[in-house]
């Protein structure tokens, strides 16, 4: 059963663009400390100004995305938030609202230092992530 669940969770992040270039063996590192969580719609997923204490894989379902309670953005399968706020141990920049009912892959902050340092490319494969999202940002308030 468990050897299901980690192909199960490799195959899923596998489709996270952040991790497609990952090998099996980084990919079954994360597998391994991710949590599988479902949610409700209406779940308020992350709380813009609040600690970021995780980041999160969206498996299923939609969510959206509000700064200062404008929506910003919309979030679907193998997307993913909170990697800012995990990263830079700050508050975060906005709030995450499940739109409809959820599954999502959970990495707590404790795991996740751990997880660049074991995990070769990973740390890189996050900064292009997040160059990627500034850009789009910024494109979007041009």
């Amino acid at each position: 059963m468990k050897s299901h669940q980690h192909s199960y969770k490799r195959d899923a992040l596998k489709k996270v663009p952040l991790f497609s270039n990952l090998n099996k063996k980084s990919l079954d590192e994360i597998g391994k400390i991710a949590d599988e969580v479902e949610v409700p719609a209406g779940k308020i997923l992350a709380k813009q100004g609040t600690l970021g204490l995780e980041f999160t894989f969206i498996l299923e379902g939609e969510a959206r995305v509000e700064k200062d309670g404008k929506v910003i953005n919309r979030l679907s399968a193998n997307d993913f938030y909170g990697e800012i706020a995990i990263i830079d141990r700050k508050p975060r920049t906005a709030t995450v609202i499940a739109e409809t009912d959820m599954k999502l892959l959970v990495v707590h902050s404790r795991f996740f230092q751990p997880l660049l340092e074991k995990t070769p490319g990973l740390a890189n494969q996050l900064i292009i992530a997040l160059c990627k999202y500034i850009r789009e940002a910024e494109s979007k308030h041009a």
